[in-house]
């Protein structure tokens, strides 16, 4: 178990947002924190404590006016810490090379597998064959409906028909290295993990997998560990110091092992 630090860009900067307030409309997002520091600044700091297998979120589409710019600030980051992090958001198996010849470790990839809520495994094949299985995450971000959690795209906005539950895990786990699970529920809220989530994470994932989603305290992340059986990474983005939070980095970086 460890931490698995996180550059969320949204309309050009650097981030956290609740993730369940994200809509394409004017691009909107309820903000936590909006940092004065670019992408580069980050990934400086996280290369200095060595924490790789950390994810670069694009939080715009491709057709927002302000992608470009988040892109500029990706490849700031990237370069700073190249090799050492992960990048999602608007990936295909028509852009993902770029962004990987820029340094990014694996690209993320969710909207594009996730077609009309269903998998489009013409895609998924697709993405497997450009980059590999041992670059691809696939990101299986989750909202409940009906008491039972489902994947959903498009910057977390739509949901698929697709439930998160151990046969669509034991399914996916087939075509990438890596799990992202957002549980967007709880994300950007600090109002503790989504229990549901990272029980079944621990249940049925054997791969390597990290959660996001509500952590707020070292006793989240004590309960994590305990639902997970210490194999699921974390992510903490809001509750962080640097980020605005009450969480020291320096703490959270020392956590699990």
């Amino acid at each position: 178990m460890k931490f698995r630090p996180c550059i969320d860009i949204h309309n050009g900067s650097v981030k956290q947002i609740v993730g369940g307030s994200l809509s394409d409309t004017n691009d909107y997002a309820a903000e936590n924190f909006v940092s004065e520091c670019g992408g580069g600044y980050y990934g400086s700091l996280y290369r200095s404590r060595g924490l790789y297998g950390g994810h670069i979120i694009l939080l715009n589409p491709p057709s927002s006016k302000y992608y470009a710019e988040n892109v500029r600030q990706a490849y700031s980051a990237l370069s700073a810490f190249e090799g050492g992090l992960q990048i999602g958001g608007g990936i295909n198996n028509e852009n993902a090379g770029a962004f990987l010849d820029r340094g990014a470790s694996h690209v993320i990839v969710t909207s594009f597998v996730f077609r009309n809520g269903e998998v489009c495994f013409e895609n998924l094949n697709a993405m497997v064959k450009a980059v590999g299985k041992n670059r691809l995450v696939l990101d299986l971000s989750c909202r409940k409906k009906n008491g039972e959690y489902y994947i959903v795209t498009d910057r977390w906005q739509k949901f698929t028909d697709i439930k998160l539950d151990e046969k669509s895990i034991e399914l996916f786990s087939r075509y990438c290295s890596e799990f992202l699970i957002h549980a967007v529920d709880a994300e950007g809220k600090a109002s503790g993990i989504e229990e549901g989530v990272a029980s079944l994470m621990g249940e049925c994932i054997d791969i390597p997998c990290t959660y996001a989603g509500g952590i707020s305290s070292f006793e989240d992340l004590d309960k994590l560990k305990a639902l997970g059986g210490g194999r699921i990474d974390f992510t903490v983005g809001s509750a962080l110091d640097i980020f605005g939070g009450q969480m020291p980095f320096d703490r959270v970086c020392g956590y699990g092992g």
